[in-house]
């Protein structure tokens, strides 16, 4: 098919698989890229893109998509910050410590206690207002909006500030996670 984005919307609109095909092979890669560069992993990238997919399906019955390559993008990147916001369970380094057996020794007690004490050192090294940010989205477990009525921002400037803390963590925590893997190592 060559056709135009509002050919191709009308025409998934009028329920025509090969106009949902057609959309995909144009934009999955591009919708990828753009996903790739909020989240930086490449199942959760391909699975935020495979979702904004089934979505499009899913709604385009119902409403017709005037301008179908920004609503991918807008949806891309919708589904990228709520995968950042879904990982607050996932990354208390704390409460995965709390859930290990009892009996694994004092020297994995001492590593558990060294790597969450690293972990706090680079959380400090961030900038002192995206450390707030951060503190009070990962620790206080509060949402974007809640945030930012507390600190008087945008919820953007949450999301950017978050978004900043996430890379930062994760580029300075390598060590960390050889420790990891030395105490999975262990426990296998």
């Amino acid at each position: 098919m060559n056709l135009t984005d509002k050919d191709l919307s009308l025409l998934l609109y009028k329920g025509k698989e090969e106009a949902f095909n057609a959309i995909y092979e144009k934009y999955w890669k591009q919708l990828y890229v753009y996903a790739y560069k909020i989240f930086e992993d490449q199942i959760v990238c391909e699975d935020i893109v495979q979702e904004v997919f089934v979505k499009l399906w899913e709604r385009a019955k119902s409403n017709k998509i005037e301008k179908l390559e920004s609503y991918l993008f807008r949806a891309v990147k919708f589904q990228a910050m709520n995968a950042i916001r879904d990982l607050k369970p996932t990354t208390d380094l704390e409460q995965f410590f709390n859930h290990l057996p009892d009996n694994l020794g004092v020297d994995l007690i001492l590593e558990e206690k060294e790597m969450v004490s690293n972990l706090k050192i680079i959380i400090n090294q961030l900038p002192v207002k995206c450390r707030e940010v951060f503190i009070l989205s990962r620790e206080e477990q509060l949402s974007n909006k809640e945030i930012a009525g507390q600190l008087n921002i945008s919820i953007r400037t949450v999301e950017a500030h978050l978004n900043k803390a996430l890379k930062f963590i994760k580029k300075n925590v390598n060590g960390i996670f050889f420790c990891f893997y030395q105490l999975f190592a262990y426990l296998i």
